[in-house]
């Protein structure tokens, strides 16, 4: 709750530092772990529109609705000097069927290594990591899973060319996620047999104007315990009407989860930029 009520003031909230830094969209959205990024996959970009000599302080919330489960988060970002971001993220998983809700939080740090989404030759490099914890691990642990807690490290490249698609903006990123992580975490983690593994995500997109934004993620997704796990896609669209909030709705096919096939269902978010 106190999540949702800091994104309500900064949406409501005329701030400089918003007005200022990077060009309007290009921070992208908040991912689903707490990243800047798109809904499934980490970018490269920090969060927020600040500057190397600005800060920038975001809140986020995001719902899933598939055919079994729902998923809502709420987050908040803070980018120091457009060097390194940190944030956190509350996640709640809800199984319809068993009328349960799993909790797990997630600590995130990124930091940018090279480069500028726009105006370098090549992409933007960031590393960055996930620390996630479970609230109650009975569930992960009934599955197999051998821990209620994981870190993720992953290396993210991100890329605006200008006017590259028919005159319109496009944008691509690249990451590899060193993982252990079952169901992103929210079954567990690992398992007797399996540890971390390299997984690859990506996301392009194509910007109509300033402020609209088409695009498709990919996040590949490790099979540590004897339940299937399917690669994760979406199709989105993001709506950035100024530097102060974004909204974005998506479609996503998830696959199986815990056993139930064909999840697929609508993706909800809104970000809120001071």
């Amino acid at each position: 709750m106190k999540t949702i009520l800091l994104l309500a003031a900064l949406v409501t909230t005329s701030a400089v530092n918003a007005a200022d830094g990077k060009l309007i969209a290009t921070p992208g959205v908040s991912q689903i772990e707490g990243a800047a990024g798109g809904g499934l996959v980490p970018w490269a970009q920090l969060a927020g529109y600040a500057s190397r000599d600005e800060i920038a302080i975001n809140a986020f919330c995001s719902h899933g609705n598939v055919d079994d489960f729902k998923l809502d988060v709420c987050g908040a970002q803070l980018n120091l000097y457009d060097r390194l971001e940190l944030s956190i993220a509350e996640q709640e998983f809800d199984v319809e069927a068993l009328d349960l809700r799993i909790r797990q939080r997630v600590l995130g740090g990124k930091i940018r290594l090279y480069g500028d989404l726009v105006y370098s030759r090549w992409p933007q490099v960031s590393l960055g990591i996930q620390y996630k914890q479970l609230d109650d691990a009975l569930v992960a642990n009934l599955l197999g899973a051998e821990k209620d807690s994981g870190t993720d490290y992953y290396l993210a490249a991100s890329k605006l060319h200008l006017g590259a698609v028919g005159g319109l903006n496009w944008l691509w990123n690249v990451t590899g996620r060193y993982t252990e992580a079952n169901q992103i975490g929210l079954l567990g983690f690992g398992s007797e047999d399996h540890d971390h593994e390299l997984m690859l995500e990506a996301s392009t997109a194509l910007l109509f104007g300033r402020h609209l934004a088409v695009g498709v993620e990919y996040r590949e997704k490790p099979d540590n315990l004897s339940l299937k796990e399917n690669d994760w896609k979406s199709l989105f669209v993001a709506w950035v009407p100024n530097k102060y909030v974004s909204l974005t709705a998506g479609w996503l096919d998830l696959g199986e989860i815990a056993g139930i096939d064909d999840q697929d269902g609508l993706y909800f978010s809104m970000v809120g930029n001071y």
